[in-house]
């Protein structure tokens, strides 16, 4: 008795070894890109009153990361709607993406 499945009920996951890697990657080097661009929002801080540009680079940075962690979240959704991924690759995204917001506004620099 033959008690493996057709190929056609395998899973798209079991079906594609590498996909899964792939998806892990991009993803990855999304994500690390984005937590720089937080992290570098976090350390900008004025020199003084008169330092408009930092705040203003500061912002750019934040919301620079805030764009590309809805990117990634909607890559994750493509990925784990194809069952490559597991639904907890949402949390990085939405970790990142709230990093992100509260700098841009209640944790933002000041003049």
């Amino acid at each position: 008795m033959n008690t493996s499945a057709p190929p056609s009920a395998l899973s798209p996951r079991a079906r594609s070894g590498v996909g899964w890697l792939m998806c892990g990657l991009v993803l990855s080097a999304i994500h690390l890109t984005t937590a720089y661009l937080v992290v570098i929002a976090y350390l900008v801080a004025p020199a003084g009153p008169w330092d408009s540009e930092s705040v203003v680079h500061s912002n750019f940075a934040s919301g620079f990361g805030l764009a590309l962690s809805v990117v990634t979240a909607l890559l994750t959704w493509v990925f784990v709607k194809a069952e490559w991924l597991r639904r907890w690759w949402y949390a990085i995204p939405v970790l990142l993406g709230v990093a992100a917001l509260l700098r841009l506004t209640l944790l933002a620099p000041d003049i």
